[in-house]
């Protein structure tokens, strides 16, 4: 008699192919001992798979656990969308734009510092504090920004604006741009907090791409 030796995959293609194997032989669910990563000791095929599926549960438990967290904050940061977009509409004149755009923002997502700087803007603004200080090399830095940044502060020039610059330690700093146009920038929007881990490069910048788009559109009407 010619004894064949199956290796592991052989068996496991075997029973996958034949997955009424255990219905026909049912004796060998209690006989098949297998080890248990848990305890330590053998176990049957019947309560390991137990095991396998209460590791399936538990990891998917945690898992359903992490989407409803983002969710509830995704949800909390579109509720502090919400009122800042309302206090936005509820300006009358276009000057008064920036100071409740800036004010609204720091209120609404509880950020410790907010500024912005405009260029371009109508002769009737030029002596406002939204368009004093700022330099040519702030005006290429705003313009070489295709997203926001969002991470610690090395010495921006545009942080500087803020009222406590010297104690920022991390920082937002948005590009304005005319709605509906990736060319020049006409202003920067500018966060900050002294806490280091309050703004990261880890974070997602999708809704700080709203707030800028958002933004710009606000600011549009001071343009020249």
């Amino acid at each position: 008699m010619t004894t064949t030796t199956l290796d592991s995959a052989a068996v496991a293609s075997f029973l996958a192919d034949h997955p009424h194997f255990f219905e026909e032989h049912a004796s060998l669910l209690g006989d098949v001992k297998l080890s248990s990563p848990l305890t330590g000791r053998a176990v049957s095929l019947q309560e390991r798979q137990m095991e396998v599926m209460r590791d399936k549960y538990k990891a998917l438990e945690l898992r359903m656990a992490e989407l409803a967290r983002h969710a509830k904050e995704n949800e909390t940061i579109a509720g502090r969308f919400h009122t800042w977009t309302q206090a936005l509409l509820r300006v009358r004149e276009d000057g008064d734009m920036p100071r409740v755009l800036v004010d609204s923002l720091k209120s609404a997502f509880h950020v410790p510092q907010t500024t912005l700087r405009l260029w371009q803007a109508a002769p009737a603004h030029a002596d406002q504090w939204f368009t004093a200080g700022v330099s040519d090399d702030a005006r290429i830095f705003a313009n070489s920004l295709m997203a926001p940044y969002c991470g610690s502060n090395n010495d921006f020039e545009a942080v500087r604006w803020l009222e406590d610059a010297g104690h920022i330690q991390s920082t937002v700093i948005i590009p304005l741009r005319k709605p509906g146009s990736k060319g020049a920038t006409f202003g920067l929007l500018i966060l900050g907090s002294p806490d280091s881990e309050r703004f990261t490069s880890l974070m997602a910048t999708d809704f700080l791409v709203h707030i800028g788009e958002t933004a710009s559109t606000a600011l549009a009407p001071l343009l020249a």
